[in-house]
């Protein structure tokens, strides 16, 4: 009962624009720098070279949240290409990982398919992978339909998909035509429990069937996970099948379970550390508090381990 209430309370907090405005003034005083890389490319480049040198490899996201206007999204897309140049000049072993919304989702089809093609036409032309995150549950399957044309025209692309949406095994199976690159993830947005498994041990189970589903199908997986269990169970699937490790990664987010990321790289697992910068980091930084399982344990958590 208080977990959900503290998961509500951050959610709201989440929404709010007042506040995301007021954070954006006054920049990473608030707790979230442990979590941000930054507010400009270079400070997020600087981070990305420390991680790969300890054998860790990323997906770095420039932050942005209530796109108002076409030109706000365009922006947003200049940010990304500007990123993807930063990645191929510096030689960093970085994708990029970005939402529609900030694309221009809910503004209109034209401005977000433009907005995507020129992403990844710089994708294309410097080698560097893109992934569109998931949003909420009304997002969804708009989305996924955008990502099926993107990836009809090119390659560098994957997307997301949450467990704890009842549709996500059929949607698993529409896309398994597409050979696609998912990041497998639990899910982070409150949904109603019409369209969303409200029970932890259902969201649990149906991860880890999709992670098999995935794996099996012999797709490439990314399992992204601070959950021990699932990276456990990810491990013995794995072993099992014989499936080789180019095949899969785990994925994390930058500041949480530090430790944990630097034992899966020794131990000769592929570890992506989920990278965030940008002055609009309030909405994300929110999200991860209330993220279930408790996510404000994951960062008291993260906080001593780091």
């Amino acid at each position: 009962m208080m977990e959900q209430a503290m998961r509500n309370f951050f959610l709201f907090l989440s929404k709010n624009k007042p506040i995301t405005k007021m954070a954006k003034k006054y920049g990473l005083q608030f707790g979230a720098a442990r979590f941000v890389a930054g507010e400009r490319i270079n400070q997020a480049v600087e981070v990305i070279k420390e991680l790969n040198k300890k054998n860790l490899c990323v997906t770095i996201d420039y932050l942005g949240e209530f796109i108002d206007n076409e030109r706000e999204a365009n922006e947003m897309a200049d940010h990304c290409i500007e990123a993807i140049e930063a990645i191929a000049r510096e030689g960093l072993d970085s994708q990029l990982s970005l939402k529609l919304t900030s694309m221009g989702l809910d503004l209109s089809d034209e401005i977000v398919m433009s907005n995507m093609r020129r992403i990844l036409e710089a994708a294309e032309r410097h080698d560097v992978f893109v992934t569109i995150d998931m949003e909420d549950y009304s997002r969804c399957g708009k989305t996924l339909e955008i990502f099926k044309q993107l990836k009809k025209e090119y390659d560098h692309i994957g997307t997301v998909i949450q467990a704890y949406l009842y549709r996500t095994e059929e949607d698993m199976k529409e896309l398994d035509a597409y050979s696609p690159n998912l990041r497998l993830v639990k899910g982070a947005y409150k949904e109603s429990a019409k369209v969303a498994f409200p029970e932890k041990k259902d969201v649990d189970e149906n991860f880890k069937k999709i992670i098999k589903m995935h794996l099996l199908n012999g797709n490439y997986t990314a399992v992204a996970t601070h959950d021990d269990v699932m990276i456990e169970y990810t491990k013995q699937l794995v072993k099992e099948h014989k499936i080789p490790k180019d095949q899969f990664e785990f994925q994390m987010l930058y500041g949480i379970c530090t430790e944990r990321q630097h034992e899966l790289a020794n131990e000769g697992y592929k570890m992506r550390v989920y990278v965030p910068y940008g002055t609009d980091w309030y909405g994300y930084f929110m999200r991860r508090l209330a993220e279930r399982p408790a996510n404000v344990a994951f960062i008291v958590k993260g906080i001593m381990k780091k």
